[in-house]
């Protein structure tokens, strides 16, 4: 199928849209919020206690995956569907939804202040300049964020490698896995069948062809100095355009390539996807893992809790007296129980900085969230304004936190010592949202296709060679900058 111009005429040639009569059948002072299903429950918590403050709104989920939901949404907009007020924004859409005219400029009043409590990160990926703004505006209310982390077997670190500090870069990381695993390899030879331990070869990683390599990709490159468009002109690929971009690729790829195939890499890594790589960690197959920070509590209730073969965590049988701690039925911990339980979770699985590229150069790690728009649609401006302030505020990112485990994007949030139990690695976090450390992802329109063509020719990662594959991705960013290409 040839690629539109825009992502937004992909929707409506291939999608039947609503008619655009379909309006609202919600009474004049309620607010009808479009929410990602999975994370629903937690919205419709926040969205009660608006009422309290005279924001009464409905809220109406959305499917659970980012394609469906995008789609719903882009179909009901294109028709003109004024029952949609405000609507929930993976971070790759702003500048999809803003040039298309169904995200609403965020008003100034509002925007002075989200500009000084939100982390640098999370705001760069509600901004957008139109062709007829004069300056980068916001388009949508940062609600939550998120970033990659680097998470790593301590036990395996000082015993192996005789060291207790987490590798910095790529290359040091690549060293001290095959330290680790030469040496696990060595001692099993002399053991008997029976009490010989899982090699812990691999290198847990997104790189099934979809968002997550991308994800990978992205923040690879940008650690090293690179980028896949020019962030002052979205609409110049910077690939390969000079020398030092060129030289930049070039070494992210080469970092890709060398996870891909190191000695004992993992035979799964083509099919791995956020889960897979988590339950890799979790089984002992791997001393390191780049994945989003949910995997901690995963690690921690498993390894408590878990009974069943995808649940179990055999290396670390410490963790079960905390069994009913985290048993599905019991009470949420208190702070002090989290902390006892923190404490044993960090003598075999602990998390650092991501990883950099360059020594000289600072690591960055590409951001996830989502942030909330009001629809150009809807009737009732001033309220959903008033609502999206509610459901983004404070309180709400305090409660997203706590109870569906996501990252706020409100700085002061970091210091609160509720959200320091449920996140110990809060200080990271904070440091990899900022300005220095994100790495947003491409801001274009058309970012969907420019995704799939970049996942399509990275992978299988590995099954390349790093100084002809840049030419390819360019040449590929190029056509779903243009509309030239064929979706993969």
């Amino acid at each position: 199928m040839v690629v539109r111009r825009a992502a937004v005429a992909v929707v409506i040639a291939t999608l039947v849209p609503l008619a655009a009569a379909c309006g609202s059948s919600a009474p004049p002072d309620v607010v009808t919020a479009y929410v990602p299903g999975n994370d629903a429950a937690a919205i419709e918590a926040v969205a009660v206690g608006c009422a309290d403050t005279g924001n009464r709104i409905t809220v109406v989920r959305l499917p659970k995956d980012a394609d469906g939901q995008r789609l719903q949404l882009a179909r009901r907009l294109a028709g003109g569907d004024s029952s949609v007020d405000v609507f929930a924004m993976d971070v790759t859409w702003t500048a999809e939804f803003a040039d298309a005219g169904w995200a609403s400029p965020v008003p100034d009043g509002l925007a002075a202040s989200l500009r000084k409590a939100t982390l640098g990160g999370p705001l760069r990926t509600a901004t957008w300049r139109r062709p007829t703004d004069s300056a980068p505006r916001l388009y949508a209310a940062p609600t939550w964020s998120n970033t990659q982390l680097l998470w790593y077997r301590p036990d395996l670190l000082r015993r192996y490698v005789r060291r207790k500090t987490p590798p910095k870069t790529w290359d040091e990381l690549l060293a001290d896995n095959a330290v680790i695993a030469n040496a696990v390899t060595a001692r099993n030879a002399t053991l008997p069948p029976a009490q010989r331990m899982q090699v812990p070869s691999y290198i847990m990683v997104q790189g099934a062809q979809y968002e997550g390599l991308v994800v990978w990709f992205n923040s690879v490159l940008a650690s090293a100095g690179g980028s896949v468009l020019d962030p002052n002109d979205p609409t110049k690929v910077t690939l390969a355009d000079t020398a030092a971009h060129r030289a930049a690729t070039v070494r992210a790829l080469t970092v890709l390539k060398a996870v891909a195939t190191a000695p004992g890499a993992d035979p799964s890594l083509s099919n791995n996807t956020e889960d897979p790589a988590r339950l890799g960690m979790e089984r002992g197959q791997a001393a390191f893992a780049l994945n989003w920070p949910y995997v901690y509590s995963s690690m921690r209730s498993n390894a408590a809790t878990g009974t069943d073969e995808n649940q179990q965590v055999p290396f670390f049988p410490e963790m079960r007296r905390f069994a009913p701690l985290f048993a599905p039925d019991a009470p949420a911990p208190s702070p002090a129980d989290l902390a006892r339980a923190n404490r044993v979770l960090s003598k075999r699985f602990a998390y650092a900085p991501y990883p950099g590229v360059e020594s000289l150069l600072p690591a960055r790690s590409t951001l996830g969230g989502m942030n909330l728009a009001v629809s150009t649609r809807s009737r009732k401006t001033d309220r959903a304004w008033r609502a999206v302030q509610c459901l983004t505020g404070v309180d709400a990112q305090r409660h997203y936190a706590l109870k569906a485990s996501q990252p706020p994007a409100a700085a002061v949030l970091y210091d609160e010592p509720g959200l320091r139990s449920a996140f110990p690695m809060a200080d990271l976090l904070r440091r990899q949202l900022g300005d220095e450390h994100a790495a947003p992802r491409p801001a274009t329109p058309v970012y969907s296709t420019l995704s799939t063509m970049l996942a399509a020719k990275l992978h299988p990662v590995g099954a390349w060679d790093p100084d002809q594959l840049v030419d390819v991705l360019a040449e590929a960013a190029r056509k779903a900058l243009a509309g030239e290409g064929l979706v993969p």
